[in-house]
């Protein structure tokens, strides 16, 4: 193209101011990491499959992690999405990665070689690393007491640095790091004698100690250490510095000790009783009840005695209770099953009973045809306790040992496998206390069989193995927000 002489210098000069700001459109600066949050809507976390930070139970996702960084992605305003380690290497190759997790919540403890890999955000608990033994074994009272004993702790954990510390100084000191537990398994593997010794931190002890009653803690191993969580590295604080803001906020107005306090301030109230105990609320509870369990297991084609039974169990026959995981009422009904049966009231008992029997009938009639009676009940009220869900994780494992996963004999010894890593990694549904509904259909078992005895012979309705139940009217609606104290 031909210009005149005199116009090519402005010519140039325009294409030279075009090329300038066609360069600085490019410049655009990328979102940060929170704003890259906000923009898609979603919150990454990574965690672990453990009682202390995530799992699933029947109420849904929990855990202490669980719903502290699921308050955090409300905050935002985004959806949390949460990702299981295999173990805890993996969790930290894992955070900040391109398209990865941002975050990593898991009750994790600071130190110099993890400050290589992500940077820590303010803490939100203070722990104690506590040497756990077994009762009736003689007590360590000192580090020196480690020699010569069968030790194991988690791989790539503080701890497993702890005693390598502590190695240096007593070399006798021999320890095995393992990627194949968590927490849960090792304070069972001392329970049961396996191991010798463990290191763990306070809370998870606090948590757990309740399901392993020969567990003790020998001595505490150090200071209180905080934890934290964790970013990836780098030099974006974008979303450190909101954590932070959050994690100040929540220790001012009380959220966090209100979490604290339930999960780790108390052992669970709602423990195993004994005969003679419950003799007494027999004549003391029962009857303010008893013709609401009466009627509204005739309703549903249900015993009214394991109706009461199942009450028993989970309240004690008392309807104002909470636990800590938030279910409430006689029946200790979720709010989501609260809502499904038709209860707005879960502190009311004639419904908590009402919600109670029909959710029995629910979880009976959802049972495969395979299943019969009496092992039908037994896998009613299984389901009825730790979920349906996880209830089928047990029996296809179940089926994979060779074993009758139409039987409740055979099931519940595989139950307890939910809860050892080894076996629940390669489930759907995940990590569950998988001892829990054993106990729990034993307890109810022995309740029944008590129940059946003093009410004779004023017998009423079918027998447990003989009831043809319906499917209840099931409400599917968004549940109503009733408030759920922590």
């Amino acid at each position: 193209m031909f210009f005149p002489t005199a116009l090519r210098p402005r010519y140039a000069k325009w294409l030279i101011a075009t090329g300038l700001f066609l360069m600085l459109g490019g410049c655009v600066d990328k979102p940060n990491t929170l704003e890259r949050v906000k923009e898609d809507g979603v919150l990454r976390v990574i965690t672990r499959n453990s009682p202390a930070t995530y799992f699933q139970d029947r109420s849904g996702e929990t855990g202490f992690e669980y719903e502290l960084v699921k308050r955090f992605a409300d905050d935002l305003g985004v959806e949390l999405k949460i990702e299981t380690a295999d173990n805890l290497d993996d969790l930290f190759n894992q955070v900040g990665k391109p398209n990865g997790p941002v975050l990593a919540a898991a009750g994790l403890v600071s130190s110099d070689e993890r400050k290589k890999q992500v940077r820590f955000s303010h803490s939100y608990l203070e722990v104690t690393p506590q040497i756990i033994y077994r009762n009736g074994q003689s007590r360590p009272t000192d580090p020196a007491d480690l020699v010569g004993k069968k030790i194991t702790v988690l791989k790539g954990s503080t701890h497993a640095e702890q005693l390598a510390e502590l190695k240096q100084k007593f070399p006798g000191i021999e320890y095995e790091e393992s990627d194949a537990v968590e927490v849960v398994d090792l304070l069972r593997m001392v329970d049961e004698g396996q191991i010798d010794l463990t290191l763990v931190d306070s809370n998870e002890v606090a948590m757990n100690q309740v399901y392993f009653t020969n567990i003790r803690v020998a001595f505490d191993l150090g200071d209180a250490r905080s934890q934290s969580w964790a970013v990836g590295p780098g030099e974006d604080n974008s979303l450190l510095s909101e954590i932070n803001a959050y994690l100040d906020k929540v220790q001012k107005n009380g959220t966090l000790q209100r979490l604290k306090d339930r999960y780790y301030g108390h052992v669970d109230v709602l423990g195993y009783m004994g005969a003679t105990t419950f003799a007494q609320h027999l004549q003391q509870r029962l009857p303010k009840y008893e013709q609401h369990f009466k009627n509204y297991a005739k309703k549903e084609k249900v015993d009214w005695r394991l109706l009461a039974a199942i009450g028993y169990q989970e309240s004690l026959w008392q309807p104002t209770v909470t636990s800590k995981t938030g279910v409430r009422g006689l029946m200790m009904l979720t709010q989501n099953t609260a809502q499904a049966m038709g209860v707005s009231n879960r502190l009311d008992p004639k419904q908590s009973i009402m919600g109670g029997a029909k959710y029995l009938a629910y979880m009976k009639d959802q049972l495969d045809d395979s299943i019969k009676e009496p092992d039908r009940t037994w896998f009613a009220l299984a389901a009825y306790n730790v979920g349906s869900g996880h209830l089928d994780d047990a029996r296809k494992l179940t089926a994979k040992e060779g074993l009758n996963p139409d039987k409740w004999l055979d099931v519940k010894k595989i139950l307890p496998r939910l809860s050892q890593k080894q076996w629940y990694s390669k489930t759907r549904y995940g990590y569950a206390r998988g001892g829990e509904p054993v106990h729990f259909v034993a307890n109810i078992r022995r309740y029944y069989d008590i129940l059946t005895w003093v009410t004779q012979p004023q017998l009423e309705g079918d027998q447990v193995a003989e009831g043809n139940l319906h499917v209840p009217g099931i409400d599917k609606s968004k549940p109503a927000q009733e408030p759920a104290p922590l």
